[in-house]
């Protein structure tokens, strides 16, 4: 396509970003601010906008399309809030940490963190981690041996601790003060207690 062997990560990501590859177009995403330069801009809300759905063959299922979007949005950790909008946690994405990308703190929304204490692996919030437990006082640290087992007895139910059947099951897991809640991907939830 482009002759390149090698792939900027931005030019990869503008790419599973972009709606013409299911069968849509936004219109308008640029402008011309000066005609007799031809200088263009961006258009961040200085015109309208229109979407046009089907507009073309698409490349990929629309499905796919806004898969590969909620897995993007979850990596950058944004949060839609109950009104709608949509707001950046300060924690990102966990390439190293499995559990990293499934631990959420019911109290304050943020990731979960892995940390070695007295010898021990555990996963704490990252804004008590960070800010203090005074910003977040109903966030219970969890040792990873018992998450582990929790996980599968509750989710592989097999007898082994396979991060594939969880991957597959899980979309998140959010830590109260005296339980867990596993949130399934299919929808349903289970209801952990310490």
């Amino acid at each position: 396509m482009t002759g390149k062997e090698n792939w900027d990560t931005t030019t990869i990501q503008k790419m599973l970003k972009n709606e013409k590859y299911k069968g849509d177009t936004l219109m308008q995403k640029t402008f011309t601010e000066d005609f007799m330069t031809g200088k263009k801009r961006k258009n961040i809300g200085q015109r309208n906008q229109y979407y046009v759905k089907d507009s073309h063959p698409a490349i990929v299922s629309p499905e796919v399309f806004d898969k590969v979007q909620k897995e993007m949005a979850k990596r950058a950790r944004l949060k839609s809030k109950e009104d709608g909008t949509i707001e950046t946690s300060e924690s990102k994405y966990n390439g190293k940490y499995f559990l990293g990308n499934l631990l959420v703190c019911g109290d304050c929304g943020a990731s979960y963190r892995r940390r070695t204490e007295r010898g021990k692996v555990v996963w704490r919030c990252a804004t008590r981690i960070e800010k203090g437990r005074e910003a977040c006082t109903h966030s219970p640290t969890l040792n990873e041996g018992w998450v582990q087992n929790a996980l599968t007895k509750d989710v592989c139910q097999n007898g082994v601790y396979d991060e594939g059947i969880i991957r597959n099951k899980v979309d998140e897991i959010k830590i109260f003060d005296s339980y867990s809640m596993v949130c399934y991907k299919n929808g349903g939830q289970v209801k952990i207690l310490y």
